[in-house]
């Protein structure tokens, strides 16, 4: 049985590498180091593509407002203390006609 997600060290990375370089199958570095293949597959292409194992850092999600609009909600909250996210919200959607 294959090993549960977990993160593969720089060693083990260039382990992979070099198994594959050296004209081994996925399927077979797969067995010996026992890593799921597709964890392998895209460790692959990622070598072919970038030259280099790391992954690259991303920013996250998109953010759907403004910073206008996002001080405009900080500033609803602080006047109404009592009210929820969904009328903060509501209330934005109204006056900017964008909805979150």
């Amino acid at each position: 049985m294959l090993a549960q997600r977990r993160q593969l060290d720089m060693f083990m990375k260039g382990r992979l590498v070099g198994m594959l370089e050296s004209s081994r199958s996925q399927t077979e570095v797969s067995r010996i180091l026992n890593v799921d293949q597709s964890m392998i597959s895209r460790l692959w292409q990622r070598f072919q593509v970038t030259g280099d194992v790391t992954r690259q850092p991303v920013s996250g999600r998109r953010r759907v407002i403004t910073p206008h609009q996002d001080r405009y909600l900080i500033i609803s909250a602080r006047r109404q203390r009592g009210s929820t996210t969904r009328a903060l919200s509501l209330a934005l959607t109204v006056a900017t006609g964008i909805r979150i």
